[in-house]
């Protein structure tokens, strides 16, 4: 064999080597991934926990302060076994929190076991959230039915102001009463200051 076509044949034995090779090559099928699937569906389970969780938390500050009164309330009310329904929504800038019940256990002698009960339920806000609580409590609908006694009493007063010139000092309430005569007293163009202190602090309604 002449030198020439040793040549030929090396030439073309590498040639078909290399065709096997890349045969070969092709034959061989990529293995599928499974680690990148398993990954996004670890990421797609942990956006579905990060949703359920912003879905459980309150829309509000104040919706939470009315969720974590209303449990404190409603473990009271289950200790001294007394019957009752917990309402709460918020109104202006405060959590409110109504016990509807006909009991007036709750309520005590003019408001007192109400208002100790409503700084019992914002000491409890406050030790959840670390924030003060200026949430307001009702029991039996004392409130509410001592709200239209107090806008009677001071219209009254506002009347006689205006008639007489002279200032009208009010029996002591608490500040819940207050608020609500200093509000009648505004809306009426009058002055209005507390004077005094707890538990004898009353309103004074005057023209200056």
């Amino acid at each position: 064999m002449s030198e020439e076509s040793v040549d030929t044949v090396v030439y073309e034995d590498s040639a078909v080597v290399a065709v096997e090779v890349e045969t070969e090559e092709s034959d061989v099928e990529p293995e599928p991934v499974e680690e990148d699937s398993d990954v996004a569906s670890e990421d797609s389970e942990e956006d579905e926990d990060s949703d359920d969780d912003e879905s459980d938390e309150p829309a509000d500050p104040l919706e939470e302060e009315g969720d974590i009164a209303a449990d404190y309330l409603e473990e009271l009310l289950d200790i001294a076994d007394l019957d009752g329904d917990i309402d709460t929504y918020v109104e202006g800038s405060r959590a409110h929190i109504s016990i509807v019940t006909e009991s007036q256990t709750l309520v005590g002698n003019d408001g007192k076991v109400l208002e100790a009960l409503q700084e019992l339920s914002r000491l409890a806000v406050m030790t959840e959230t670390g924030h003060r609580s200026r949430l307001m409590l009702d029991v039996a609908g004392y409130r509410e039915t001592r709200r239209k006694e107090l806008l009677i009493l001071a219209t009254e007063a506002i009347e006689a102001v205006k008639e007489t010139g002279e200032p009208a000092h009010l029996a002591p309430m608490n500040p819940f009463e207050r608020k609500i005569v200093h509000d009648a007293a505004a809306a009426a163009g009058l002055t209005s200051e507390s004077e005094g202190v707890e538990p004898k602090r009353h309103v004074v309604i005057s023209k200056d």
